[in-house]
């Protein structure tokens, strides 16, 4: 009879086996003799053909006397054979899947932290004790795992906030419709049914897809399923792709198909599509309640789930993802758009750029690792964003080729690059400014009360890389998150925060020398190696000093970025850290500048590159006819010329504004400009917030900075 059955199960459904979980196992465990008793009645297919639906027929022994050794053959796999595992079967469409207890408190208040207080019993039956406080109250759970104690914990702290002692009766009493008005984000207990199906733990075999972490962007099942287990709709039907699971969003499903529970029947529109091979970029769009809502991302499925997820987020203020580290940070300064569809637009809006300027990505000098651009928006709304500069890049320059006329570059990193070629915008907004009345009014920069210019109200700048930052924010493992506990155990530990150098012609950074001592040009000419700081500490720098340098402060204003966007690697507590969080003892800062704080988001578009990085870097600002490229080890192009970047070209730059602004519009004197080193010391406070920065770095016990060998400062314009 039990062979019968299984050569039926198998001629029936070929290759659609699976090994239970134990849980299941046990809650659905027989013995032999329900078997035999069972076994005419689920030997015989239906009279119509069709497949026993749930709840007919009767589960299955591996062979044996029990569930015991049932379990103990699935287990071990090498005993459990192929042909004795159940069958999964196919759900038929019914009601949205049920919710367990955490999931359901995470909608109403993100965020929980959740401790564990005891754990007692011998070491194969522990029982843990966590506790999470939930306004003001503190509830306790217990069970065998922490998990388990987590979620009777939710469970006690849910019952409290709808008054009922179990969840039917909390259902019967809320009533089974969705208010399509429903506040998302309410302490109180009219959250509607669709956030509220029950307390019960969902069955391991219902886990539904959700949005994927660390670069890897696709909508994943948690466990290997058959795409007929979950209700997702025909046009993302895609088998999950391999890599670690990483965090479900609190609602455990996607955002599509969360929109169209709430709107049913919407239509998704294909925009374009864009990018290199490995980097392709699509967009797709939706209307909601007459509003226009657009997605971008690496495949068609994901570039909805973003148009839906801006959807929900904006019409429903309801966020779908909770885990910490991939959260934007929000600025504490002025903050004009939503995080992630600000992210979605600059990443779009550098990456189209830059396959305009490579020919679609045809041009041999499309080829990169890393790609940064600057983004300017002067509103609110995101369609007016402008494309200022695009760079690429991962090299410094070797020592033997550092010049002392300030004719090489040093640093080709792409995000080093993409801001040097802002400062050429500046310049060029300053003397538009300084043209006449009318081009006054097209200038970025407005006079400033206090002396000197600053931009005009709501001008901001946003930053975008197609990775994390060498350095701090990247000394972290993608794809190991500790789910039972904080991301990361040892925020503070050693290796976190330090300062960092680059690797003369090479990739990576290295920790600063506790007895690190000053770079000497002569050292570096007879083979020392030249140091030159990390991409993550060269940006913390700029949210203390301002992105505008020390020769344009005699000019302007600080000027900070406003947000900061990666497209791939990123992780909320480690880019805040890297970016200002380690220095956030920094004291004594002069007027009008601070520690900013911007606003860092994950756009996720980009794919790993691996292989060995090109020897060139590339940068371009607004109103250049063309790239120009870098040869990343001479700091020169591959003629021998000087950058449009160097800093003998920007010195140039600077004295052409310094001839044009009157005296009594510098922000600090200087009668008659000569040595390039000179120059910037003159910028008195731009020089006493970096002191702030090195003594901040040194007081948090990080390292002290380093700084290239004076000589490369000591040159003068004039022959």
């Amino acid at each position: 009879c039990l062979s019968d059955r299984n050569s039926l199960r198998q001629s029936r459904n070929p290759q659609k086996y699976f090994a239970m979980d134990v849980e299941d196992e046990e809650n659905m465990s027989s013995s032999s003799t329900d078997v035999k008793e069972n076994c005419n009645l689920d030997g015989a297919p239906p009279k119509d053909g069709s497949a026993p639906g749930p709840g007919e027929g009767a589960l299955l022994s591996n062979g044996g006397s029990g569930g015991t050794s049932r379990k103990r053959a699935l287990d071990e796999g090498s005993n459990g054979h192929a042909k004795f595992r159940l069958k999964k079967r196919r759900r038929a469409p019914g009601p949205a899947l049920p919710k367990n207890a955490l999931m359901q408190l995470n909608e109403i208040k993100p965020g929980l932290q959740y401790t564990l207080l005891s754990q007692t019993g011998p070491v194969h039956a522990p029982l843990f004790l966590m506790s999470v406080e939930v306004n003001g109250q503190v509830f306790e759970g217990s069970g065998p795992t922490k998990k388990k104690a987590k979620l009777h914990a939710a469970e006690k702290a849910l019952r409290s906030f709808v008054q009922f002692p179990n969840a039917s009766e909390a259902h019967l009493a809320m009533g089974r419709s969705l208010s399509t008005n429903a506040d998302f984000t309410s302490d109180q207990a009219d959250f509607p049914d669709a956030l509220f199906n029950g307390f019960e733990t969902p069955d391991r075999s219902e886990v539904p897809f959700y949005l994927g972490s660390n670069g890897d962007d696709s909508f994943s099942s948690s466990g290997d399923l058959s795409l007929a287990a979950s209700p997702v709709p025909a046009g993302l039907a895609q088998p999950p792709l391999p890599g670690p699971p990483p965090f479900p969003p609190p609602s455990g499903k996607n955002p599509v198909m969360i929109l169209n529970e709430l709107r049913p029947g919407l239509k998704y529109d294909f925009l374009s599509e864009s990018g290199e091979s490995h980097a392709k970029n699509f967009v797709m769009s939706v209307v909601v309640d007459g509003q226009f809502f657009e997605g971008s991302g690496r495949n068609k499925k994901l570039a909805k789930a973003r148009a839906a997820q801006s959807a929900l987020a904006t019409i429903f203020n309801l966020h779908l993802d909770q885990t910490p580290s991939r959260q934007p940070i929000p600025s504490e300064g002025l903050q004009l758009h939503l995080p992630q569809v600000l992210a979605d637009a600059v990443a779009r809006l550098v990456l189209d750029k830059f396959g305009d300027l490579t020919d679609s990505f045809a041009s041999p000098h499309a080829r990169r690792k890393v790609l940064a651009g600057i983004v300017m928006t002067t509103g609110t709304d995101v369609k007016d964003a402008k494309v200022i500069s695009i760079s690429t890049g991962t090299k410094c320059i070797n020592g033997e080729y550092m010049s002392d006329r300030g004719l090489a570059l040093n640093d080709c990193h792409a995000e080093i690059i993409a801001r040097r070629s802002l400062l050429r915008f500046l310049y060029t907004q300053l003397e538009l400014y300084l043209n006449s009345k009318d081009d006054q009014k097209r200038s970025i920069f407005e006079k400033s009360e206090r002396g000197g210019f600053k931009l005009k109200e709501n001008v901001q700048f946003h930053l975008y890389i197609s990775t994390s930052p060498c350095g701090d924010a990247r000394i972290f493992s993608p794809h190991e998150p500790i789910l039972e506990e904080p991301a990361d155990r040892h925020p503070n530990r050693k290796a976190r925060g330090q300062l960092r150098t680059k690797i003369e012609s090479g990739e990576g950074t290295i920790p600063v020398r506790s007895n690190a001592s000053v770079q000497t040009w002569d050292g570096v000419l007879q083979g020392e190696r030249l140091l030159t700081m990390s991409c993550s500490d060269k940006m913390a720098r700029w949210n203390v000093v301002g992105i505008q340098g020390s020769l344009l402060s005699i000019f302007v204003e600080p000027i900070y970025f406003s947000s900061i966007i990666l497209g791939s690697l990123y992780h909320g507590d480690h880019l805040s850290r890297a970016m200002y969080q380690r220095i956030s003892n920094i004291e004594d800062l002069p007027p009008l500048y601070t520690l900013n704080k911007p606003l860092l988001s994950g756009n996720n578009a980009e794919a790993r590159q691996p292989g060995k990085a090109p020897n060139f870097s590339v940068n371009w600002t607004v109103g250049d006819s063309a790239i120009e490229v870098i040869n990343a080890t001479t700091g020169k192009d591959e003629l021998g010329r000087a950058s449009r970047l160097c800093k003998h070209a920007l010195y140039c730059r600077w004295m052409r504004v310094h001839g044009k602004v009157p005296s009594n519009l510098l922000r600090s004197k200087i009668t008659k400009p000569n040595v390039y080193h000179e120059s910037k010391l003159v910028a008195k406070e731009y020089q006493a917030a970096k002191a702030c920065l090195f003594r901040a770095f040194i007081k948090a016990g990080l390292g002290a900075w380093v700084e290239k060998p004076t000589e490369q400062d000591q040159f003068s314009l004039t022959p």
